[in-house]
């Protein structure tokens, strides 16, 4: 480990642990609703962040509190109920590639939101990576007409979602510490996810009594713990120690692994998806450069 720079280290962990959690979702699908899944995701992952990071929460200024609910909001709740309905209707694979858009919506965000320039190779990275994202959600469409592809705008919501977040950290919270972000995020989100839960029907006897329910409940707490709690503190403090768009860079190793999972769980993926694909990583790495 000794001479690499620990944000690679970070990035490379981040990779492994996001691509991953599609396929976890696709598994907890299974038995459990979308608005119980996200609840259930964002209840869990809260217990224990509050559990190691509460004493953190002091550490947070009154007038950073702000930022801290509109992230938690825009990066955790919002994101978890748009992918778990996302994933009702298309492949684990696909939502993973919709959401490397992420580094082109933040470079968009940033433009219109934050006041930050970028070049004409930019721009480029912009306009083809949105038109690889149209290609790959008509050319999924094609290869299962069974699925309803109007459910990857979901996850293209989210990739907007994230872009606002990790523009905020780097804005607003820049020096406020990665675990402290996080444990205030979900102590401003419990709430809600509780709400959401007790209407969500999950406390009705029929759900306790179907089969399914416990080893999805098993997956998600996998996704829960490693795929959003400790994850989140990574990526935190990967914003902090590097640059929005290099944290959100995260997204071009994710779809390697989601893809792997996908196809070993029996998803179909084409030849022309895989162009799609490439098209997306283009515009994402041309987004990047100056």
């Amino acid at each position: 480990m000794k001479g690499i720079d620990k944000k690679w280290i970070y990035l490379a962990i981040l990779s492994v642990v996001w691509g991953s959690s599609f396929i976890l979702i696709k598994k907890a699908l299974i038995g459990l609703t979308p608005l119980e899944l996200g609840a259930l995701r964002t209840l869990f992952a809260a217990a224990f962040l509050l559990l190691i990071g509460f004493r953190k929460l002091k550490t947070i200024h009154k007038r950073e509190w702000k930022w801290i609910a509109v992230s938690g909001f825009l990066g955790t709740f919002i994101p978890a109920f748009l992918f778990a309905f996302a994933e009702t209707e298309i492949d684990s694979a696909v939502a993973s590639i919709l959401n490397s858009t992420t580094p082109i919506m933040t470079l968009l965000l940033g433009a219109v939101a934050f006041s930050i320039g970028f070049t004409r190779n930019q721009l480029i990275g912009v306009i083809i990576g949105l038109v690889g994202s149209f290609l790959l959600i008509w050319s999924g469409s094609e290869i299962n007409p069974n699925q309803n592809y109007w459910y990857a705008g979901l996850v293209l919501v989210a990739s907007v979602c994230y872009a606002c977040n990790v523009n905020i950290i780097k804005r607003h919270l820049q020096n406020v510490p990665a675990l402290a972000i996080t444990a205030g995020q979900f102590s401003v989100i419990i709430i809600p996810a509780v709400i959401v839960l007790l209407g969500s029907g999950f406390f009705s006897e029929a759900t306790f009594q179907a089969k399914a329910l416990y080893p999805s409940l098993g997956y998600l707490l996998i996704l829960a713990l490693v795929g959003t709690a400790l994850a989140k503190v990574l990526y935190n403090t990967l914003v902090q120690i590097s640059t929005p768009i290099f944290a959100s860079s995260v997204t071009y190793n994710i779809p390697v692994i989601a893809l792997l999972w996908g196809v070993l769980d029996g998803e179909q993926f084409g030849w022309f998806q895989l162009v799609a694909t490439g098209i997306i990583l283009l515009g994402v790495l041309l987004s990047k450069k100056t």
